[in-house]
């Protein structure tokens, strides 16, 4: 062969090899720039969710768990009982745990929505506590109520328990779950059948268990 035709080949591939690869730094760029535009998208629907569930955690929960029951004990004082007042500020405290890992980690991180029907979740929140009941959030705002109850010797708090807890569950019953059911269908069906609705299953299926789509 003529030394002037290997050169060109020798040429002529460098030049694929160059081309090649200059379109598998384009390709990789733009995976990259993807990626990168995808997770700062994410990190803005996080942050708004939060905002959102920040604020409806000041209006709705602040208001049924906080201003109402502070409207209700009037000028009661604290117990003086070292066992209940205890025991209501360690109900407090667990009820304010539940209702911040659900409310904020659950329904803003993992489902991209907020508590309230308006602004709800874009997938189904099956993971954390809703992997052992499928109601934390309620049970949490009903733990605070029933802490200052104890604390503050408070039997109009504890009646007022006994209706926050019937107009949660008829708002579950006949509003909630159908609408998660139209919006979730099989999925939901499956969870419903495994988790229950008010008492916890420690022994319940994990999140791997449900397909992790919609709220």
């Amino acid at each position: 062969m003529p030394a002037g035709c290997a050169h060109s080949e020798e040429r002529a591939a460098v030049l694929a090899n160059h081309i090649v690869h200059e379109g598998d730094n384009r390709l990789v760029r733009r995976v990259i720039d993807a990626l990168v535009a995808s997770d700062q998208t994410t990190a803005v629907r996080s942050w708004g969710a939060i905002l959102k569930t920040l604020l409806f955690t000041v209006l709705v929960p602040g208001s049924v768990a906080g201003w109402i029951p502070g409207r209700l004990r009037e000028n009661l004082q604290a117990t003086e009982s070292f066992a209940l007042r205890w025991t209501g500020i360690v109900l407090i405290a667990i009820g304010l745990a539940i209702y911040m890992h659900t409310a904020f980690w659950g329904f803003a991180v993992r489902g991209n929505g907020t508590p309230a029907p308006i602004a709800p979740t874009k997938r189904l929140v099956v993971e954390g506590l809703h992997r052992y009941v499928r109601n934390p959030m309620y049970i949490g705002v009903a733990l605070v109520v029933l802490g200052q109850a104890v604390l503050f010797r408070a039997w109009d708090i504890l009646e007022y328990l006994a209706v926050i807890l019937l107009a949660a569950h008829l708002f579950v019953l006949f509003y909630e779950e159908p609408t998660l059911a139209r919006k979730f269908g099989v999925q939901y069906e499956e969870y419903r059948r495994k988790v229950p609705r008010w008492i916890p299953r420690f022994g319940a299926p994990s999140s791997r268990h449900f397909t992790a789509e919609g709220r």
